[in-house]
This record gives structure tokens, sequence and C-alpha cells, in this order.
């Protein structure tokens, strides 16, 4: 029983891939698309969480994650963009340009730096992740612009963050919470 369970959060976390590719054909802002799109967001703080406990977290386990945030975004950025056109400011529209040249950037300098995809799992990520999940929900509110702004300003701090780590730290490690994360701490 037990050698099964050290595969659940590498299982949830395809599963997450699969909900991800699976919101394609539904209508955004539906009910369903609520639902899967709420599974995926449980699912990406799950399966790290599990795998900790379970004592089955490595870095394989951490590279799929990173594959299954990368396909959720995009696919959720696809169902939503009609959305986002009509609600968003240029400024802001510039800012996610930006945090997408410089995660762009930063995965590309990793890549060469480490020879592997390279995604980390900061503090600032994780924060960035969770305000991402909210715009669905909140992109027809009032106060949607001010909160995109929000989210943008953190995204950008995120993303710098991360080129950051990747061009000052000489080994890959995806679970450096912080660009301020003590030396010696990082392995």
């Amino acid at each position: 029983m037990k050698c099964e369970m050290k595969h659940l959060p590498n299982l949830i976390t395809l599963t997450r891939i699969v909900s991800a590719i699976a919101l394609l054909p539904i209508h955004a802002f539906s009910y369903t698309f609520s639902v899967f799109y709420t599974y995926c967001c449980i699912s990406d703080v799950l399966d790290g969480a599990l795998a900790r406990r379970l004592h089955s977290a490595d870095e394989n386990g951490a590279r799929l994650d990173s594959i299954a945030d990368i396909v959720f975004y995009a696919v959720t950025a696809f169902k939503i963009m009609p959305a986002l056109c009509s609600t968003l400011t240029p400024f802001i529209w510039c800012i996610i340009t930006a945090v997408t040249v410089l995660r762009i950037i930063s995965y590309s300098a990793a890549a060469r730096r480490y020879h592997c995809f390279a995604s980390l799992h900061t503090y600032m990520n994780k924060m960035t992740g969770f305000l991402v999940f909210t715009v669905p929900y909140i992109i027809f509110q009032p106060f949607a612009k001010s909160a995109c702004m929000i989210i943008s300003v953190v995204a950008v701090l995120a993303a710098a963050e991360e080129f950051m780590i990747h061009v000052s730290v000489d080994e890959y490690n995806a679970d450096r919470k912080s660009l301020f994360m003590p030396k010696g701490k990082d392995k």
C-alpha cells in the first residue's frame, strides 16, 4: 500500500494536466468550467503537499508539476482571453507581456545554465499562482482592473526573482523558496 501511495502525488499532477486539457471544449465561466478549473487549482496545492508528506517529492515530480502548471496556465489564458481583452487596460497588457518575456528569458537562462527545464517553487511564484487563480472569479467584478494590476505587479516581482535566482545560484533546486534564502540552505 505504501509503495502505491508514493505515486499518488504524480497521479494527481497528471490528472491536473488532463483536467486542464478538458477545459478546452468547455464554455469559459460556465459551472462545468469552474469545477474543472477549481480542481486544477486545488490539485496544484495538493500534489506538492502530499508528496512532501509521503516523502516522495523528487526532481521528476517537481518537473511534472511545472509542466502541469504551464499546460494549465496556457489553456486558462486561451479560454479567458476574450474576457481579459475587454477588461484589462493597455498598461496591464504591457505588464503581462513583460512578465511573459521575462519568464521566457529566465527559463532560457536556466536551461542554458542547468541543462534542463528549470522552474522554481518560490513563495512569490506560489503567491502569483494563487492570485492568477482568482482572475476568472473576479474578472466581471467592479474592482477587476485594480485587482489585475496588483496581480500583474506581483507576477513581475516573482518573474524577476526567479530570473535573479537562475543567474546567481550555481545549482538548480526547484524547491528554492526565495532569492533571499541563506547560502547553504539551497540543498
